[in-house]
């Protein structure tokens, strides 16, 4: 299992750590930072998904009149640990 640590930009939240599995299924997702509630609902509604499903699902996403938001964050984080 390979461990994920991302520094978010432009959102409430800070960090998005997350393990992605040798099957390319990804776990643990923890935010720092951020709507708490929210955020752990988006960590277990995402358990145990293949991450680019994931990542193809939330990509886009905004919050407010922000561009990004933390599940888009997320997809962010999830494409450039991939492309490792």
């Amino acid at each position: 299992m390979k461990h994920e640590t991302y520094k978010t930009s432009g959102t409430c939240s800070r960090q998005i750590d997350f393990d992605i599995d040798e099957n390319g299924c990804i776990h643990n997702i923890s935010f720092v930072g951020g709507c708490n509630g929210n955020l752990k609902g988006i960590g277990k509604l995402c358990e145990g998904m293949k991450a680019e499903d994931v990542a193809a699902r939330i990509e886009g996403t905004t919050c407010g009149f922000k561009g990004t938001s933390c599940p888009d964050q997320l997809a962010k984080a999830i494409k450039e640990a991939i492309s490792r």
